[in-house]
Parts: C-alpha cells; sequence; structure tokens
C-alpha cells in the first residue's frame, strides 16, 4: 500500500536550482581550454562575506566559545546593530524587541505567514514574483492571490489594482527592489499602499532584501509608514552572505510573541556563528560599497550591451541586482531558449517562468552580481548569437 503524501510536499520546484544544476552539469563537460559557463542565473554575489565579517569567526572559533543556542530572536548585540542600521538607514526608531534574526529570509517568511494568516486566507501580490512567496504560501495552505503587472506600472503594484481586489485579501506580499524585474516601489508609492493595508485591514509583508542595491532611486522601510507591517531583510544581498543563512524581521507589536514562539519550535535560533559574522558586517561599508560600485558598471554595461544583442525590451534595473527582458520576439518558450543560450554560449539564465506562470513563457531574467569580467563576457558572446 502506497503511503500519504502531505499535500504541502507537493509544491512546484523554484526552477532557478534547477538552472543551477544543468549548468553545473554543463561546466562539468567542458575541456579545460573552454570557456567557462557564465553564471547569470542565480542572485548570489560573487564575492564572499566581507573580510571583517570573517575575522570575526576566526577569532569566535579560537574563543573556547561553544557556540550553542541563542535566544530564539538571536544575539542582543546583533539586533541592537540591526536596530541602529535602520536607524542610520531610514530615520526611522525599531524597538529591539521587535526585530527576529532569522535563518536567512527563506527562514522568515514561513514565520511571518504562518504568524500572520490563517489556512484558507488570501494573500496577494504581483506577477512576476519571487517563487517561493507562492510556493510557501501554498504549502501552508494559504491562497495566493496574483495580480498582473506590467512594465507600464515597472512590474509594481498600484492603488488602482488594489481597489479592484474584490474580497480584499488578508495580505498583501510586496518587494522593493524586487526579484525578477529589479525595479522599485518609490517612497511616496509604498506610503500609499501601506496606508490603503492599514485601512483595509490588510497585513503588508514588505520584502526589503535589495535595500542598499540601488542605482539612483531612494529606498524606503514599511516600518516608517505602517505600525502593522511585517518587514523581511537579510544579509545575503547587500552584505554578499548567502551561504550564512542569517536575515531578519521587523515585527508589529501584535506578531512578536507568536513569531517567537514560532521560532522557538521550528527553527530555535539562527546559527551563532552567522549571528557572529553578521554583527562584524556592519562595520565593513567599505568593502560592500565596493562590491556595489563593481554592480553598477555590470548593470551598465549590461544595459548598452544587452539592446546591441537584440535584447532591448528591458526592466528599468533600479535596484538589486537583475534585469528582466521580454524575449517574446525570439521565443515563446522561454525554459527551451535558456537551455539553448546554456548550450550553444554557455550563459546560463533563468527562464521568466519562474516568475509569472501565465507569461513567463516570454521573459528571462539575468543577475549581474557575478564577477565583473564575467557579466562584461556575457554581453560579447550575446552579441554574436542568434
Amino acid at each position: 500500500m502506497a503511503l500519504k503524501v502531505g499535500r504541502g510536499a507537493l509544491a512546484p520546484p523554484f526552477m532557478v536550482m534547477d538552472v543551477i544544476s544543468a549548468a553545473n552539469v554543463r561546466q562539468a563537460t567542458l575541456a579545460v581550454d573552454d570557456p567557462k559557463i557564465i553564471r547569470m542565473e542565480v542572485g548570489q554575489p560573487g564575492t564572499g562575506a566581507p573580510a571583517g565579517a570573517v575575522r570575526a569567526v576566526e577569532a569566535a572559533l579560537r574563543s573556547g566559545n561553544p557556540l550553542g543556542y541563542t535566544e530564539a530572536f538571536g544575539l542582543r548585540s546583533l539586533r541592537e546593530r540591526i536596530a541602529d542600521h535602520i536607524r542610520d538607514w531610514y530615520q526611522v526608531s525599531v524597538p529591539v524587541s521587535r526585530i527576529a534574526v532569522t535563518v536567512g529570509a527563506s527562514g522568515a517568511f514561513p514565520l511571518a505567514f504562518l504568524a500572520a494568516f490563517d489556512r484558507g486566507d488570501r494573500v496577494a501580490m504581483v506577477a512576476p514574483f519571487y517563487p517561493p512567496y507562492v510556493n510557501i504560501l501554498t504549502a501552508l495552505g494559504i491562497e495566493p492571490v496574483i495580480l498582473e503587472a506590467t512594465l507600464e506600472t515597472r512590474f509594481q503594484p498600484t492603488i488602482p489594482m488594489l481597489e479592484a481586489l474584490d474580497p480584499r485579501p488578508e495580505g498583501l506580499i510586496v518587494a522593493s527592489p524586487c526579484n525578477p524585474a529589479g525595479t522599485m516601489l518609490h517612497p511616496e508609492e509604498l506610503a500609499a499602499i501601506a496606508r490603503w493595508c492599514d485601512t483595509n485591514g490588510v497585513r503588508l509583508i514588505s520584502d526589503e532584501i535589495y535595500h542598499g542595491l540601488t542605482y539612483g532611486s531612494p529606498i524606503a522601510t514599511a516600518s516608517a509608514f505602517s505600525p502593522s507591517a511585517v518587514v523581511v531583510n537579510s544579509f545575503s544581498k547587500y552584505f554578499s552572505m548567502t551561504g550564512w543563512r542569517i536575515g531578519w524581521l521587523v515585527l508589529p507589536e501584535d506578531l512578536v510573541r507568536p513569531v517567537e514562539c514560532l521560532a522557538q519550535n521550528m527553527f530555535i535560533s539562527a546559527p551563532y556563528i552567522s549571528q557572529v559574522a553578521a554583527e562584524a558586517a556592519f562595520d565593513c561599508r567599505d568593502e560592500l560599497e565596493m562590491n556595489i560600485a563593481a554592480y553598477r558598471r555590470s548593470r551598465a554595461n549590461l544595459l548598452t550591451g544587452l539592446p546591441l544583442a537584440g535584447f532591448d525590451r528591458l526592466s528599468p534595473a533600479e535596484g538589486a541586482f537583475y534585469i528582466f527582458a521580454d524575449v517574446s520576439d525570439r521565443t515563446n518558450d522561454s525554459v527551451a531558449f535558456c537551455a539553448r543560450m546554456l548550450s550553444e554560449v554557455g550563459i546560463a539564465v533563468t527562464p521568466g517562468v519562474d516568475f509569472d506562470r501565465t507569461r513567463g513563457n516570454r521573459f528571462v531574467r539575468f543577475s549581474y552580481c557575478g564577477p565583473e569580467a564575467d557579466m562584461q563576457a556575457a554581453a560579447e558572446r550575446l552579441r554574436n548569437w542568434r
């Protein structure tokens, strides 16, 4: 007799992970003198953790400290540094009691969703979206409500879109800068959406993990506009610490204790050693800003080079390290198109179907957070490919 498999285990794959696997296989088959695969499929900085964070970890490992569990919400000293960071960047004061250190942003989302919503609740977001939003919600029995955004709204939600929702959802997820398009909600737009959510009893979840990775557009945090918003952030992107799996939540008062109880039971705590590294990373601004300067150059190179290679319908790329390209003049099958690009020119990019299940067949996402020389080489390879 076959045993039952829970419905929560039926979540679709996060396709970028499949692209990573295909690129790894392709790289392994190349001869030593063949051009290497250029990795533009994943949002993983090509730089490692900042040097000061590594030194702090080395010191902690030599200290004899057993590096055991911390409180569920993390080391007090790290939470204080996060509060200082929020005050420095946004001129917003958040009590340390409302800050929770998490196992990356990926660990923050299920905590937030479980605390804020019940099975059968509806949570809205625009497409294109970060796939795990939908997959986590679905696994938890929460219904995603997808709004189709377009380039005209920079792939971001608008008040008219939200006003058209009937019935009102229990939640709304926004991301600025967003993955995959790299576009932003400008401060006045985020403020208006936060007011709409508060007026309509909708819990706002604001994904701010790409803050710091902007190229002229101002940033704002939802914490500045709504006392009920949940903010998700991470050390993976600006701080270049993807593998350390460390992030944070800024919680409204009514969700502090619920999230703490969930965190105690689901994760106990984020890894002690990652928390040490994260705290030290706040003292590495000069190195981190050098990374941003490299992203800025790669972005400029691709915004010039991609149109010359025939990719001329691009998202504005205001932040993060992504460019979302409409390739409908070349293909109606972005999965096959990306596979062909990997096979023929050795560039791994992500098909849009990961981010938009109705229109993603005609989009691809380029990530430009890899080594700067690789990003330059990618534009040249694509210029000679049709």
